[in-house]
């Protein structure tokens, strides 16, 4: 299983993404949970503590270990556009409650001059994941596709958008799913979140086809005292955990 979850900023992905992987944990299976995002909390969400996610290095600042797998040159205008990567997962994630937190990060090219090797191995990483044939991958993505080439994103089983129930919101999921046709990609489903009664799950059917629904996550008190006190939700909401836990039956039902 192999599921890329997008979203705008504060929708509730990182909720979504943390609780699928802890849910498929404790089945057994082996999962790497990728924060692909820029905003990364996905550790916090999976259990760790402000110090132990401060204490991660993401790979994008791993520009020796780039420069060494794509044999870059001093001045980064040679390297390798295929490194070989498929060790790097198992070797940087971080075990969190039975899940492998692999904190991806991002290329900041400001005033960094070219920073290519680190892209390069970044985008060989994402590629690499969709080949765990046995393992649940989760990425947790930023509100864009541009991390996962053509080839990457074909391989995906599920791309989930989580949505709210607003205006802006379903533009958003219109935007993706039709970023996501650009590439190959036509399995876009939407979990929407932060609903409070009837009428936001009318609004979200009339705005949704019904086979691209996976399901709905209440407004939560709990979800959002969790975030703030720097926990996991999967810890702090039995509510949350049973309507996540519906949307993965319907997930698996999909496989």
């Amino acid at each position: 299983m192999k599921i890329a979850v997008t979203g705008k900023g504060g929708v509730g992905k990182t909720t979504l993404s943390s609780t699928l992987a802890r849910l498929y944990a404790d089945e057994g299976r082996t999962v790497l949970a990728a924060d692909v995002d820029p905003d990364a909390n996905l550790g916090l969400a999976l259990g760790l503590t402000e110090e132990e996610v401060n204490a991660i290095v993401p790979v994008s600042k791993m520009k020796e270990l780039a420069k060494e797998r794509t044999a870059a040159n001093e001045s980064n205008t040679f390297y390798k556009l295929n490194p070989q990567v498929s060790d790097l997962p198992d070797k940087l994630s971080k075990d969190v409650n039975g899940v492998k937190l692999l904190v991806m990060g991002t290329i900041d090219t400001g005033g960094t001059g070219c920073v290519c090797p680190e892209h390069v191995m970044l985008k060989a990483i994402l590629s690499s994941l969709v080949f765990r044939k046995n393992d649940v991958v989760i990425m947790d993505m930023e509100a864009g596709l541009e991390h996962l080439g053509r080839g990457t994103a074909s391989m995906m089983d599920q791309f989930i958008v989580v949505i709210e129930p607003g205006a802006r919101s379903i533009q958003t999921y219109e935007r993706i799913k039709q970023l996501a046709g650009d590439i190959g990609v036509h399995k876009v489903r939407v979990v929407a979140n932060k609903i409070r009664d009837d009428a936001d799950r009318d609004f979200i059917r009339s705005r949704i086809p019904a086979e691209d629904l996976l399901g709905f996550m209440s407004y939560n008190a709990d979800v959002i005292d969790a975030d703030r006190r720097g926990l996991s939700p999967y810890d702090c909401s039995p509510q949350a955990v049973e309507e996540i836990r519906a949307i993965k039956a319907v997930i698996d039902s999909q496989e």
